[in-house]
């Protein structure tokens, strides 16, 4: 009973709820206080580290294909020492190559810039920020992490079986990924890999409609929606992006079940394999392909939104100066959540798409550079002559800036459907959609770690080796990624697991070698970084203050380490937003400091 008293904030049982907390705060067993924990904070947790299991797992896989790509036939015998048949002679077999691109795509798009991103930072600060004890329903709360956890099961599991993971690509396109006979990766690997992508899509569905019903419905005395943090709006933009698309692809791979086990034929027509003509008719790929990319556009802004909004808070915090443009902010989150799902069929333009049809998208695709702009120019105003203190969490957002505007350049390339039918497929899109979403993002998740760290285990992150963490990982992420762009340029297919054969890519051998050696290089820094998490949890140095950067908001009112509830007693009342620095004298105000009479307004 003690645990539905507290957890429902309102003016009535506040005092009461702290007693009974203290009283039922023996009772928890190791099992229910860590692993079946209904506290918002540890599930953050819980989601935090099992996405960093999967950034490693999901990193050393793409160290593994650059070791053929920047070393085509040569061999490397302690890979068939761990892969075995898969990596016979010590040269990555073509279906594995397939397989390893098929999983890191997967893995870090999903378990871990959605779910280790979302899951994470959502679960920490949205009852801390907005003032609540905890999530709107904390146990389905716990039911999103379990199903995550179920669903990183069912993938990993895919890795261990005979004809080994699914091997069609991340975005799975049929009819490679419709028909088992068509290679291994297309077996028992393919289903399995289905149904873990379904149980990641409640997943995302439990915790979404929970961020969403706790934002609007439990924030604190005095927290109106335009006294948010900017990190709150990113995450209930991105929550609303993700109950809206995942289903549509929930739909798609359901339907791509069905043609794999039941004889359907939603995206199988006129199929001849080995000579042999399928009885499939009427069906289409393509209509895969568009039920795919609308989840797969909103979901390249479901993983960039909140590392927006982390960026956003961090820089304020750690420039001590107001965010410059807060309602410009906000109208630019809710411009690029509306155009997230207008622009999906630009990753179609050489299906044999109306070019009309295309001409459309082209514009609703650059329309998106509008708010992305705003949201740069705004950045970089705020650190303007700001009074910058660049820890390790600064250089990380602002990292996060650099990344977002070199890589969404190039988007204005592929967004035009006449320039992208010659780079469609190309390593050009490789570098495009890593830098601007993929590294950028993990910036601006690195960002989050070591700016809360301090909120979730009490203890702080080593900095110094945070200084190597970062310059490493921003000189390696350019040195990698940048060079594949002249790739692209001069025609370089992506996916491919040896190139030696065309004359023309033999220019890019040494670049090829280059770029391996810098990858592994990063990822064996991005392992430091690992040490260092697990490492501070326990012997960090101890966090004295409960403000230990200077915050307005409202998670560093709490307890130095809060217990279920967050708030010992009642919950603060706001009075202001949550941007308050450099003014009147002062260096900051936190919101729960009301309103002084001569104050200047903002």
């Amino acid at each position: 009973m003690s645990e539905s008293i507290h957890i429902h904030p309102g003016s009535v049982g506040h005092e009461v709820a702290h007693d009974d907390h203290h009283h039922g705060h023996h009772e928890q067993s190791f099992i229910t206080k860590y692993i079946f924990s209904q506290d918002h904070k540890t599930i953050g947790k819980q989601f935090l580290i099992t996405g960093i299991i999967w950034a490693i797992i999901g990193g050393l896989f793409s160290v593994l294909f650059r070791l053929q790509l920047g070393f085509p036939g040569q061999s490397f015998p302690i890979l068939e020492t761990f892969f075995g048949h898969w990596a016979k002679g010590g040269t990555i077999q073509p279906e594995f190559y397939y397989a390893l691109v098929t999983m890191h795509g997967t893995v870090l798009v999903f378990f871990v810039l959605t779910a280790g991103l979302s899951g994470t930072f959502a679960n920490l600060l949205i009852p801390l920020q907005v003032g609540a004890r905890d999530m709107a329903s904390p146990f389905m709360n716990m039911l999103s992490y379990w199903f995550f956890f179920l669903a990183s099961i069912v993938m990993i599991s895919s890795m261990f079986i005979q004809t080994g993971p699914a091997a069609g690509g991340w975005t799975v396109y049929p009819p490679l990924s419709a028909l088992g006979q068509a290679s291994d990766g297309s077996k028992l690997g393919m289903d399995l890999w289905i149904v873990a992508m379904a149980l990641f899509v409640v997943s995302s569905l439990l915790g979404g409609l929970n961020y969403i019903a706790t934002i609007l419905n439990m924030r604190t005395k005095g927290m109106s929606m335009t006294r948010l943090p900017l990190t709150i709006w990113a995450l209930f933009f991105t929550a609303i992006l993700g109950v809206l698309s995942f289903p549509v692809l929930l739909s798609g791979l359901i339907l791509l079940l069905f043609d794999r086990n039941l004889g359907t034929s939603f995206y199988l027509s006129d199929i001849v394999v080995a000579g042999e003509v399928l009885p499939n008719e009427g069906g289409s790929a393509i209509l895969f392909q568009h039920l795919f990319w609308f989840l797969g556009h909103p979901e390249v802004y479901i993983i960039l939104l909140p590392a927006m909004g982390m960026v956003s808070e961090i820089l304020s915090v750690n420039s001590r100066k107001p965010i410059f443009g807060y309602m410009a902010m906000l109208g630019s989150l809710f411009a690029i959540a509306i155009l997230a799902f207008l622009v999906w069929a630009h990753h179609m333009f050489v299906t044999g798409l109306n070019p009309f049809l295309g001409s459309v998208f082209v514009l609703l695709t650059l329309l998106i550079a509008v708010p992305s702009a705003i949201k740069v120019f705004n950045w970089l105003t705020t650190l303007w002559r700001g009074n910058i203190r660049l820890f390790p969490s600064t250089l990380f957002a602002i990292g996060f800036v650099s990344l977002f505007i070199s890589g969404g350049l190039t988007g204005i390339f592929l967004g035009n459907s006449t320039i992208d039918i010659h780079l469609h497929d190309t390593m050009f899109v490789v570098a495009h959609f890593h830098i601007v979403m993929g590294v950028a993002s993990m910036f601006g998740m690195f960002a989050g770690i070591y700016h809360w760290f301090p909120k979730m285990f009490g203890r702080y992150l080593n900095s110094t080796l945070g200084y190597v963490h970062f310059w490493v990982t921003m000189i390696g992420a350019y040195l990698i990624f940048w060079p594949m762009h002249y790739e692209g340029l001069a025609g370089m297919p992506r996916r491919y697991l040896d190139k030696a054969i065309w004359k023309s890519f033999n220019q890019f051998g040494d670049l090829d070698k280059m770029i391996t050696v810098v990858s592994i290089i990063v990822f064996a820094v991005q392992l430091m970084f690992v040490f260092n998490f697990f490492y501070s949890i326990f012997k960090g140095r101890k966090v004295t203050s409960t403000n230990p950067w200077g915050a307005n908001t409202l998670e560093w009112t709490t307890p130095i380490n809060p217990g279920h509830g967050n708030w010992e007693g009642e919950i603060p009342e706001v009075h202001r937003w949550a941007y308050d620095y450099g003014k009147d004298g002062r260096e900051f105000i936190p919101q729960t400091e009301p309103v002084g009479a001569n104050e200047s307004k903002h």
